[in-house]
């Protein structure tokens, strides 16, 4: 499973402030941040399905990817990490966009998909994990960012109370925390991958993600700008 968490429009320094955990199979072949062969989408990959589960485009668009309990799972159905690519190179608006794939939705198996537009300050909510983060930012100075903080709550293996109750008990127990990590029949599962996306007031994007590879943690960062229209260039401070 994965789990993320955002401060949207809350910061005066950082518009969006995003965390994600990827939860994936550790023998899983994968690709850690960094920019795809157009050069215009930034993320981690799964070289498997072809997809991602948080992405950003140089334009300023980001999506990102939870996969929801199923009662039923289609093995056929379409790859869900395909579905924030789409978005990143669609001129559609969030809206229009979420709009269109409630049509579609049957043709995949479960998830919860996040699109936002940075430029036009359009993205849809979630929950999650926004209490504790706005406690963390409640308790630091508004120019800083407590990040060891807001990495160790992405670490944090305390297992949930209230389970869906779609899957067995035993499994739902076993993935009802943060960070999980547990083993199944087809291998080792849990926590792979920790994003921290932060965006700035003057467009500047910080990627940094711990990730782990052949049983091994690994960091890397990428910053960029996001690219403005060309009527709007000279007006970096537009976000």
């Amino acid at each position: 499973m994965c789990i993320a968490g955002f401060v949207w429009l809350s910061h005066h320094v950082y518009p969006l402030i995003l965390l994600m955990n990827r939860d994936e199979y550790h023998n899983r072949p994968t690709r850690p941040v960094g920019w795809w062969e157009d050069g215009e989408i930034i993320g981690g990959r799964d070289e498997v399905a072809g997809g991602t589960w948080l992405a950003c485009s140089r334009g300023g668009r980001v999506a990102f990817l939870t996969i929801a309990f199923d009662h039923h799972t289609n093995p056929n159905a379409k790859s869900r990490g395909d579905l924030p690519v789409l978005f990143l190179k669609s001129t559609k608006s969030p809206k229009k966009f979420a709009e269109e794939l409630v049509k579609l939705a049957h043709q995949y198996n479960g998830f919860n998909l996040i699109v936002g537009d940075l430029l036009s300050n359009t993205m849809i909510d979630a929950k999650r994990l926004g209490d504790n983060l706005k406690e963390l930012f409640s308790r630091s100075d508004n120019a800083y960012l407590p990040i060891k903080e807001m990495k160790k709550l992405m670490r944090d293996t305390v297992k949930g109370g209230i389970l869906p109750h779609i899957w067995p008990p035993d499994v739902e127990f076993g993935l009802s925390s943060i960070y999980n990590e547990v083993d199944r029949p087809l291998g080792r599962y849990g926590t792979r991958s920790t994003a921290l996306l932060t965006v700035k007031t003057d467009g500047e994007v910080s990627f940094e993600e711990m990730y782990l590879e052949e049983d091994i943690w690994k960091e890397k960062s990428v910053k960029y700008y996001i690219k403005l229209p060309q009527s709007t260039c000279k007006e970096r401070s537009m976000l």
